[in-house]
């Protein structure tokens, strides 16, 4: 019991011991793992902010490139030539022939 009593005189265990340090541990512990809007919480919550900001300056970005896009779609010519290299659509007195070179074809099998 002597070693017991020589830590209860010391300084650091009479402050530590007080009963507002005690409430007050306690309620960093609380707040930092405990609670609803814990330290851990927040962090994640962050961390998901931050995800959805870049997903919206993507979108953004896909949206400026598509309003182009439509822009250039109002032309007549434009969308016949997108219809025709796009979808292979062709007039009705015309034949199609594809071309395809023998490096697109093993980058073909290779993606399927």
């Amino acid at each position: 019991m002597g070693k017991f009593s020589e830590i209860k005189k010391k300084k650091w265990f009479i402050i530590v011991s007080s009963t507002y340090v005690l409430i007050l541990i306690f309620f960093i512990v609380w707040m930092i793992f405990f609670d609803t809007n814990s330290y851990f919480i927040h962090r994640e919550l962050d961390q998901d902010i931050k995800g959805l900001e870049e997903n919206k300056e993507f979108y953004k970005e896909e949206i400026v490139k598509d309003k182009a896009f439509i822009e250039k779609m109002k032309d007549s010519g434009e969308m016949e030539k997108f219809a025709r290299e796009k979808y292979y659509l062709k007039k009705d007195n015309e034949d199609i022939y594809i071309i395809e070179h023998e490096d697109s074809l093993k980058n073909k099998t290779n993606d399927e």
